[in-house]
């Protein structure tokens, strides 16, 4: 096994670069796979980006992101969907399985968590089959807490796998990201479980920096940099049966300063110390 085998670079880590940026950073780093955000291949045009890729050699992790789906009115309710349906066919078009949601929070001036959480479950039954039908698998991303009620009103692993219950495991996956799910003490349980079920689609890992930044959604970290125990997680990880890739993501204006080849290599350097042992 080469040192960045199973290595993937999520574009959000290089926010400077343009997809093709990227995709080019990959290639001098070694690094064989990238899951892009949407907004760069859109910026790229979607067969453009799929044909970039591809003429790389370069796998294409996953796709981020859809989801937000916990409008209440009818008018953003649909809006949500339509959206979520072209991310599907980018998806397919990218030729990645998984496209992970980010749920959504509350509704504007809503406090109903229970009503917000139903809707998700609502939505999802209009989704899955057109993403069923196009190849595709929903991967359910629970957010840390601190982002439940403006972001994902999904918190733990748990939530996720009995949001997905209803679904086959082909559909509905659900992402273990090392960030959002460090501190929950089910967490080696819920990973397992998720195994067992079929529903373990993806792992992404980064650290959790000390103190929070003053924006929370930039509090994300250079492996190695925070709090997180990688050699636990991943061995947990392993023990489940996920042998795919593993995505580093990270929104941290201080990286997303930096080289982005220096960024790259550091973080290879940090995934073959930090998590490669484990995996």
């Amino acid at each position: 096994m080469s040192g960045a085998s199973r290595l993937s670079l999520n574009s959000a880590t290089t926010k400077k670069w343009t997809l093709r940026e990227a995709v080019d950073g990959c290639v001098r780093a070694g690094i064989g796979a990238i899951g892009p955000w949407r907004d760069r291949v859109h910026e790229a045009g979607v067969p453009e980006a799929a044909a970039m890729i591809r003429d790389a050699g370069l796998e294409v992790s996953s796709l981020c992101r859809g989801g937000f789906l916990t409008a209440a009115d009818p008018t953003g309710q649909a809006a949500a969907l339509e959206d979520n349906r072209a991310a599907v066919l980018e998806a397919q078009t990218l030729g990645t399985r998984d496209l992970y949601l980010v749920v959504g929070g509350l509704a504007e001036g809503e406090k109903d968590v229970v009503a917000a959480r139903q809707r998700i479950a609502d939505r999802l039954k209009k989704l899955v089959p057109f993403a069923h039908d196009h190849g595709v698998r929903l991967v359910l991303e629970p957010l840390h807490p601190m982002y439940a009620a403006d972001r994902a009103l999904i918190s733990t692993l748990g939530q996720a796998l009995d949001l997905a219950e209803p679904f086959e495991p082909q559909d509905v996956g659900v992402a273990v990201d090392t960030f959002h799910v460090w501190w929950d003490p089910a967490l080696r349980g819920q990973i397992a479980r998720a195994g067992r079920e079929g529903r373990l689609a993806s792992y992404q890992v980064c650290d959790f920096n000390l103190p929070i930044a003053a924006d929370a959604l930039l509090s994300r970290g250079m492996m190695g940099d925070g709090v997180i125990d990688f050699a636990t997680i991943t061995g947990w990880v392993r023990d489940a049966g996920y042998t795919g890739l593993i995505e580093v993501e990270i929104f941290n204006q201080e990286i997303w300063d930096a080289d982005g080849d220096e960024t790259l290599a550091i973080m290879r350097q940090r995934y073959e110390e930090l998590v490669l042992p484990y995996a």
